[in-house]
């Protein structure tokens, strides 16, 4: 039933193929080409998944990633304020405040979660970044 060469045999009457899901896997590879290719894609993910780790990073641990450097995510990157975890939860309110909606973190680990998968731009990871160095100056 998975094998496409049994469709073709059966002039795709054995089993009607996820069309709906072909279609759209189409749309999204044209997109992914309009933006250069999986090449300049995966650039620009690892430019994004930089500015949040740099400015975890760059907080002299006012914030924490708990993900060690070398299974990190270019998606979803974690993050907590460790000294202050009272915090996140302002830091939540005011990032919704400032249209940044979805941080908080997984319910079984807290802390926040930015999600920078492909569909996000470049502007919106900048607008993170520069509000998490904010919230750290005036919490710190």
């Amino acid at each position: 039933m998975l094998d496409y060469k049994i469709h073709a045999e059966n002039d795709s009457m054995y089993n009607t193929p996820a069309c709906w899901a072909i279609y759209v896997c189409g749309l999204v590879f044209q997109h992914l080409l309009a933006k250069g290719g999986l090449s300049a894609v995966q650039q620009n993910n690892e430019a994004k998944a930089k500015l949040i780790y740099d400015a975890i990073e760059g907080s002299n641990g006012f914030y924490a990633n708990p993900v060690d450097p070398a299974c990190r995510s270019l998606m979803n990157v974690p993050f907590t304020i460790p000294a202050k975890p009272e915090l996140e939860k302002v830091f939540i309110k005011e990032a919704e405040a400032l249209g940044m909606t979805q941080l908080k973190g997984h319910r079984s680990v807290g802390g926040m979660r930015a999600s920078i998968y492909n569909a996000m731009p470049m502007e919106g990871v900048q607008a993170l970044a520069s509000f998490m160095q904010q919230f750290a100056a005036k919490h710190a």
